[in-house]
């Protein structure tokens, strides 16, 4: 029920607008390159700073003709439930059904900041279930549930169409959410060899015992491609910055999920400076403020990662493949950037 799309390389995808680019209008020759290497998804990331999901979305769909474009991801309690159907089912109509509207948990750090609540299993497969209504032309009147009180939600009563979704996810019951109730999982970036096949086996298990062809459910590895081509204060950015990045917001998380050592999480940020820094690592760290953070992750943190000449990142996108994905997002780099690495898979 995902968009197939007929490329070169339909089983490969990028994340639109990848680190931190100076204007939104970069987005538009990413794609119009994207398309031009054979790659089947734009994976739209959202960070609300010239990167919010629904205009990324309608920009990628407007210059584009045959990749499928995925919200990968926004969170459910940023939109009222109308209007997030309302995006998705405009995307359908302007790209002839080339969407797919990717949930996620999101960052409970900032989602207390904002005062928006902390996003819950139940609220996720709930809000999932209002949009397949939703697109069904169903007009769904008193809804209280997980993901909310509605006296009335409707879009359309000559809709009947499916609705594409994805999830991302970390632990398994939000694995098994997506094997149960979704049509793609995205994992995360830095998972283990062993982390990433628990997970697909996860998802497909759960596709299995909810009646589902597990082939209907497609995980998707989000895979750090940094090779040797980009120069190395970028490299480090995307590599180094990145992980400290995750580590910031849900180190614990990304700890318990790799079987990695605590006690390497607490010296990270104990650290003077992390512990001090303001702001996102990746996002506004020096070359020299992410040598000293280096030194702080252990190299085995950093492993899960394509990295090395085109060739060598090449195979390591088909490692993935080989571990159960169905496909593979190349993270952290633009299609430019990709090229080379294109060429030798």
């Amino acid at each position: 029920m995902l968009p197939r799309p007929d490329v070169a390389h339909p089983e490969l995808g990028f994340y639109t607008l990848a680190g931190a680019p100076e204007t939104t209008r970069a987005l538009i020759d990413e794609v119009r390159e994207a398309e031009d290497l054979g790659l089947g998804y734009a994976f739209v990331s959202e960070r609300y700073y010239k990167k919010e999901a629904a205009v990324q979305s309608g920009a990628v769909g407007a210059v584009s003709e045959k990749i499928a474009i995925a919200t990968g991801v926004t969170n459910h309690n940023t939109r009222h439930p109308i209007v997030t159907a309302g995006f998705a089912h405009t995307m359908q109509s302007l790209t002839g059904g080339r969407f797919v509207l990717g949930l996620g948990r999101g960052i409970t750090r900032m989602q207390d900041a904002f005062g928006l609540g902390r996003i819950t299993t139940a609220q996720m497969e709930d809000f999932a279930g209002l949009m397949r209504r939703l697109f069904r032309g169903e007009a769904i009147i008193g809804h209280d549930g997980p993901a909310g009180k509605y006296p009335v939600l409707h879009l359309n009563a000559g809709l009947d169409e499916h609705l594409p979704m994805g999830i991302s996810a970390f632990g398994p019951e939000t694995l098994k959410l997506g094997g149960r109730a979704f049509d793609q999982v995205i994992l995360h970036t830095f998972f283990t060899e062993e982390t990433t096949r628990r997970c697909v086996d996860t998802v497909k298990q759960a596709a299995v015992d909810a009646g589902r062809d597990p082939d209907d459910v497609q995980v998707w590895s989000c895979f750090a491609v940094v090779s040797d081509e980009i120069s190395e204060d970028v490299r480090l950015k995307k590599t180094v910055g990145r992980l400290a990045t995750y580590l910031q917001g849900y180190g614990d998380l990304m700890v318990k999920t790799n079987g990695w050592d605590p006690a390497a999480l607490d010296a990270f940020r104990a650290d003077e400076f992390v512990s001090t820094f303001r702001g996102a690592l990746d996002d506004v760290a020096t070359p020299d403020q992410l040598a000293h953070v280096a030194t702080l992750i252990p190299d085995e943190w950093l492993a899960p990662m394509a990295t090395g000449s085109p060739a060598q990142c090449a195979e390591a996108v088909k490692g993935q493949l080989d571990m159960g994905c169905d496909g593979v997002i190349m993270h952290g780099v633009n299609p430019s950037q990709l090229r080379s690495v294109i060429e030798a898979y």
